[in-house]
């Protein structure tokens, strides 16, 4: 006949069992990414009018899926999204959304910096841009992220854009969002940098 377990020897034998499944973590709990380059923030400024045929927002409900979507593609945390000058008012969808865009993006430093724009650590970082990704984007946004690719995200400093997203007019079935690209970007708090890899001996 088996002894049974005391609470103890359970709990510590099921915490080292999530261990074992989660597989290898860093010390500080955080994945090391690319090496870091300088870089520089330069500032932009873009009225927004949305053009669209599916979806319809009021001014407040584009300027925030805007700043959504600034954040998401790597624009420093200070980005600013105001609602346009609408008639239908504040709430109210309007065929004629507007959202006046005041943001920062980071670009690899170079002649232009100076005391006043001093270099910052950047680097390169995934974005995936979908439904659900980040949350409060959903299908209907398909139009506004098409929109978004095409005049905002030239001002981000990108490679790799891989922007496959499908949008049926009229409707939000058969509507896909499928935005992907590599952004130059401040590092995620928290995170470090990968040490370059070593020169091989001779």
């Amino acid at each position: 006949m088996q002894t049974p377990l005391n609470l103890r020897t359970l709990a510590g034998r099921c915490l080292m069992c999530a261990l074992l499944a989660a597989g290898p973590v860093l010390a500080d709990g955080a994945s090391p990414l690319p090496p870091h380059e300088p870089g520089i923030w330069q500032k932009h400024e873009y009225s927004f009018a949305f053009m669209g045929f599916t979806s319809t927002y009021s001014c407040d409900g584009l300027a925030g899926k805007l700043k959504i979507l600034l954040i998401a593609s790597g624009a420093r945390p200070d980005a600013k999204a105001q609602p346009g000058a609408c008639a239908a008012g504040f709430g109210r969808p309007d065929k004629f959304a507007r959202a006046d865009l005041t943001f920062y993006t980071l670009a690899p430093a170079n002649a232009d910096k100076s005391a006043d724009n001093p270099a910052v650590d950047g680097v390169w970082l995934p974005v995936v841009i979908a439904a659900r990704k980040p949350r409060d984007l959903s299908t209907g946004d398909c139009e506004l992220v098409e929109q978004f690719k095409s005049n905002v995200l030239p001002m981000f400093t990108t490679r790799n854009v891989d922007g496959r997203t499908t949008c049926v007019p009229h409707q939000q079935s058969g509507s896909a969002i499928d935005l992907r690209f590599e952004s130059f970007s401040a590092p995620p708090k928290g995170h470090r940098p990968k040490p370059p890899a070593a020169s091989p001996t001779p």
